[in-house]
């Protein structure tokens, strides 16, 4: 569970970066997709331990 939690958090993460990053340029929302999907794997997992029990 961790890991699908973790990789649904990368995508979406990854995704709301880019969205708000592609009004301004290419490379800001690259280099914001980067920072939330490392958010969105962060708390993916985080969320995926508390559903486990782990």
């Amino acid at each position: 569970m961790t890991r699908l939690c973790s990789f649904l958090g990368a995508t979406l993460g990854g995704y709301a970066g880019w969205y708000l990053g592609a009004p301004i340029g290419f490379m800001t929302a690259f280099m914001l997709s980067m920072v939330g999907t490392g958010v969105g794997i962060y708390y993916g997992a985080k969320l995926g331990k508390r559903w486990s029990g782990e």
